[in-house]
């Protein structure tokens, strides 16, 4: 008896045609978006030659969507259906990506094309991402919910150990504009993934006559704030956000012209945080059962922020400057992975389906309140006094967030993982 249902713990979802559809289209895509992800700041930076405030400005773009439409977008996945929003997504973005190789051919590409690209994907990522997160659980049985986090966590490491180095070649062999292309492709694979996916999707409804944007959104609001727990992690991320956007608005110009590695050697440095989160990932389901909940949340953002005040101190020595890169990301990301993964799923079972696009958009607008700020400040500061001194002001700041999250009502969450997730049943 133990036997099969361990098996169907831990293999259930591979017999779930479904669930496959939505991983397989993902896995692509989660490749094609890493290459974006590398490829675009590198042409701001190799083509452009993008200056830190412009790259600044670059990184705070990509966050101010959720910022200004993060709150309706929650509304809108809580009304209508959420795989058609996907798909519309993903065939907006192709549109949208496939504009910078075809001005890099022409000759028309710009910093403000780049701009304008960042923030137009950006408003259909967040769509896109706040409805992935919350049609999961209607997909699958609630008991799945975690293996489903962690087998498209997985995922994500895997394209993270892949994605970077191969945008780092990609970049090399036919420039960082042509790299883009291949983003636009894996949407375009996502989107018929997702149009493939057979299972009735109930419309959740409209609202009533009475209701009110506002007050569907206030509703978001309150589901996170008055849970003490959910709470801490959504605050704690404003924290986060703001120092973390430091590293995504000057990581690539310290590790290239501070640094002097090469796009190449940076792809493999990113990979290396795929295979820390691949680690983590394969250990986000164990550490919670035996450690419990809120030792495992908070060990693992302290320990991230520790290994992560490495990162600014690598020298000219290329080797010794890769070794000492390749830790933060291994470790770093690793850690990250565990708490992101059971951070979501304890979010996805707490949380009413028909609240669940508001609670996601809530906790993605608080995550990234701070993030425009961080990146301009990170983008300011690195051009007045060097990016290694900026990245040492973002990991001093992200080790004191850790600090005071672990003494928040994270670390009062000491119920088990399976405690928690198993508590629906009980009740």
């Amino acid at each position: 008896m133990n036997l099969t249902k361990r098996s169907f713990r831990f293999g259930g979802l591979y017999r779930h045609p479904d669930f496959m559809k939505l991983w397989a289209g993902q896995t692509i895509s989660q490749f094609g978006s890493r290459i974006t992800r590398g490829a675009l700041p590198l042409t701001a930076i190799l083509i452009l030659g993008a200056t830190p405030v412009q790259m600044g400005l670059l990184a705070a773009l990509a966050a101010l969507p959720t910022l200004t439409l993060g709150l309706f977008v929650g509304v809108w996945v809580d009304r209508l259906r959420r795989r058609p929003l996907m798909i519309a997504a993903d065939v907006g973005r192709l549109l949208i990506l496939l504009s910078v190789p075809i001005a890099a051919l022409i000759g028309r590409l710009s910093i403000g094309l780049i701009y304008a690209v960042a923030l137009a994907s950006g408003v259909l990522t967040l769509l896109f991402d706040v409805a992935y997160q919350s049609v999961l659980p209607a997909l699958i049985r609630p008991e799945n919910v975690l293996e489903g986090n962690t087998k498209l966590a997985t995922t994500d490491a895997l394209a993270e150990i892949g994605g970077p180095a191969l945008a780092g070649g990609l970049v090399q062999v036919i420039s960082a504009p042509l790299a883009i292309l291949f983003d636009a492709v894996s949407f375009a694979v996502s989107a018929v993934s997702l149009a493939l996916i057979r299972s009735p999707e109930a419309l959740l409804g409209a609202p009533d006559s009475e209701s009110t944007m506002w007050r569907e959104i206030t509703d978001g609001w309150r589901v996170i704030l008055r849970q003490p727990v959910l709470r801490a992690m959504a605050i704690g991320s404003c924290a986060r956000t703001f120092f973390g956007n430091f590293y995504a608005a000057l990581y690539s110009l310290y590790v290239i012209r501070a640094v002097g590695l090469t796009p190449a050697i940076e792809g493999v440095l990113i990979a290396g945080g795929g295979v820390g989160g691949l680690l983590g990932a394969l250990l986000a389901e164990r550490l919670p059962r035996r450690f419990g909940l809120g030792r495992v949340l908070s060990g693992a953002l302290l320990g991230s922020a520790v290994v992560g005040l490495l990162t600014p101190l690598a020298g000219r020595v290329a080797l010794l400057a890769a070794a000492i890169l390749f830790i933060p990301q291994v470790i770093g990301d690793g850690l990250i992975t565990i708490y992101m993964i059971n951070e979501l799923s304890l979010r996805q079972r707490l949380v009413p389906n028909q609240l669940l696009g508001r609670a996601n958009a809530t906790s993605a607008f608080l995550a990234q309140l701070t993030a425009p700020f961080g990146a301009l400040i990170g983008g300011a500061l690195g051009e007045r006094f060097g990016t290694r001194t900026a990245l040492t002001i973002a990991a001093l700041g992200m080790l004191i967030t850790a600090l005071s999250m672990a003494r928040s009502a994270l670390s009062s969450a000491s119920t088990t993982i399976s405690e928690v997730f198993n508590s629906e049943e009980e009740q």
